[in-house]
């Protein structure tokens, strides 16, 4: 079955690229744009073809998704392909060289913002499950495909939405679609986020009485977090990076005449197996409570935990990395395991204990940027590899 689909590879990628245009040519860029039209467009292309798919749905009753579930006809275990169809925003539009929702191919380039994150990979996962469909009896578990959106977001609505299901399979591991031919992402750095307020004494800027405001014990604060003692590059447990702090949103005051008597901060803290997010939470309030002690102000600073993800690594021999890395090596590629400093979607799964591999796809430029393109000529390998990976993981 695997020799015979592979000999259909090439043939599929005309077909693959054609999905893809369609769904950059329509804006589905996060917190922006409807995202009606584009699953639209997928979803026509579903019914088509007769997939099994359902329409997922967050807590508000919006539409976050689609899922195409394709049952095998013997026992195993499920295993999802997951790629966003919503985008990161355009940026600058007169800065780009083409239109952000082109579509054109050019020089060997698809071009537009999603094909590379990740409306490309969602046409190839929506073809690969076609391929399937007829050999599902053959099938141990079954593949689903995730097509979501709200991911550029940070909210991960359609995610969550499939995690929260009651009737979806839950999966023994998840592959994500994002791009890059030379590495598959098998672990991330978690992180550990937090809002602060700062509080001082207001008073017109012009007073003789001198006073230690909110924005100068705010600067002190961030002075205190940038000197926080972290661990070292040994991440623990093996894993190969370190935690890090950033103050990353300063907020206060507003003209000139009055010192303000509040400032905000957002903190984001990359946290590992041996600094995790107890960790991060216990340092921050020892810097807040070191600001209070030296300079004292009418309120305390506050500190509000707002979102905390785990960090994760895959072995190279865990499923699903073995069945990725394996099928890229039978195709002929160098490929790499790699854990990445920033978090993605694989942290969500990994709070729910799912495993998870990103970022194994086309060459690419302009991801989040200006110009966003995907390369084309490496398309009939990655559509090989995925497939090959599959078929393993469905196997007996």
């Amino acid at each position: 079955m695997s020799e015979n689909l592979q000999q259909g590879t090439q043939a599929r990628t005309a077909s693959v690229v054609e999905l893809a245009q369609e769904l950059i040519r329509r804006p589905s860029r996060g917190g922006i744009d409807d995202y009606g039209p584009v699953l639209a467009v997928l979803e026509d292309w579903l019914v088509a073809r007769d997939l099994p798919h359902r329409r997922l749905h967050d807590d508000a009753g919006e539409l976050v998704g689609l899922l195409v579930e394709i049952p095998g006809g013997r026992p195993g275990k499920w295993w999802t392909l997951d790629a966003c169809v919503d985008t990161a925003p355009y940026g600058d539009e007169t800065a780009w060289s083409f239109s952000p929702d082109s579509g054109d191919i050019v020089g060997g380039w698809l071009l537009g913002r999603g094909a590379a994150d990740s409306k490309l990979a969602a046409a190839v996962f929506c073809h690969i499950a076609a391929d399937l469909l007829p050999r599902a009896a053959e099938l141990h578990g079954g593949l689903a495909v995730l097509l979501d959106v709200d991911e550029h977001t940070g909210g991960f609505g359609g995610a969550r939405a499939y995690l929260a299901d009651e009737v979806a399979a839950r999966p023994a591991g998840v592959m994500i679609g994002y791009p890059g031919l030379d590495e598959v992402v098998v672990g991330g750095r978690g992180l550990w986020r937090a809002t602060i307020a700062v509080h001082g004494p207001s008073g017109h800027s012009g007073s003789s009485k001198s006073v230690v405001g909110a924005i100068s014990r705010a600067a002190r604060l961030v002075r205190l977090l940038d000197a926080a003692d972290l661990p070292g590059v040994d991440g623990g447990e093996g894993f190969p990076l370190p935690p890090k702090l950033s103050v990353t949103s300063f907020h206060g005051g507003q003209g000139f005449s009055v010192t303000p008597d509040r400032c905000d901060l957002n903190v984001d803290v990359r946290i590992t197996p041996a600094f995790d997010a107890h960790d991060a939470e216990t340092l921050i309030r020892k810097a807040v409570a070191e600001l209070d002690a030296e300079l004292p102000a009418p309120a305390p600073t506050e500190m509000a935990p707002v979102v905390a993800w785990p960090p994760f690594r895959l072995a190279e021999d865990e499923q699903p990395a073995a069945a990725l890395l394996g099928a890229a090596a039978k195709t002929g590629l160098v490929v790499k395991a790699k854990t990445a400093g920033p978090s993605n979607i694989g942290n969500l799964l990994a709070g729910e204990g799912i495993p998870a591999t990103a970022g194994f796809g086309v060459p690419y430029e302009g991801l989040h940027g200006i110009d966003e393109r995907a390369h084309l000529a490496e398309l009939p390998t990655v559509y090989a590899v995925y497939q090959r990976a599959v078929l393993d993981l469905l196997g007996d």
